[in-house]
């Protein structure tokens, strides 16, 4: 029998409750209606505090660890953030400056934003997607970008957003079961080899 995917989400939201953090819980729920998984939503607004004081990683909080934690051992990311000044938050790129440059290898990552406005709307190619393909991560082809009018209490609303996050993340899926496989024992040997 196979585990269920270790399926997590970062949302970049620096308040509770967040726009980026509600998209980042729909993208979640849309995979988990498809694929058995184990979700959580991490929440970088919560870890404020403990996290923007700190330049190395051995002084953060272990709170803060166990996040890191679950995002380097997951089979599937989510990240959500809000547009400031045209690129994800500080907080955001914080955070994932103390994510091991490795952990993320070969990883899905279903990219998704917030933003006022549509003139935002290309900053997941144009800042997310380049920071994931540094960590050598397989960012999925269709990112999620939402602006303020697409929600009503912090629930989607618009349809034609919500039909985007749907397509996101049937494009995802043959991608996503991936990662349910085992690696053959050649590609094991060579990861081993590399090491």
């Amino acid at each position: 029998m196979t585990r269920p995917l270790r399926l997590v989400a970062v949302s970049g939201g620096l308040q509770r409750p967040s726009k980026s953090a509600a998209l980042a819980q729909h993208l979640l729920d849309l995979i988990a209606d498809e694929v058995p998984c184990e979700q959580r939503l991490v929440e970088l607004g919560q870890l404020a505090p403990q996290l923007a004081g700190a330049t190395w990683r051995s002084h953060l909080p272990d709170a803060v660890e166990r996040e890191l934690g679950a995002v380097e051992q997951a089979d599937v990311l989510v990240v959500a953030t809000p547009v400031f000044r045209g690129t994800y938050t500080g907080l955001f790129k914080h955070f994932f400056d103390f994510i091991h440059q490795d952990a993320l290898i070969d990883k899905p990552v279903l990219l998704a934003a917030t933003g006022g406005s549509e003139r935002h709307a290309l900053m997941i190619d144009h800042q997310l997607r380049p920071l994931f393909s540094f960590f050598q991560a397989r960012t999925l082809p269709l990112g999620v970008y939402a602006t303020d009018k697409d929600f009503a209490d912090y629930r989607l609303q618009d349809k034609a957003l919500i039909e985007r996050a749907c397509l996101a993340v049937q494009r995802a899926l043959p991608l996503v079961e991936l990662t349910r496989r085992p690696r053959p024992a050649a590609v094991e040997e060579a990861v081993a080899a590399c090491a």
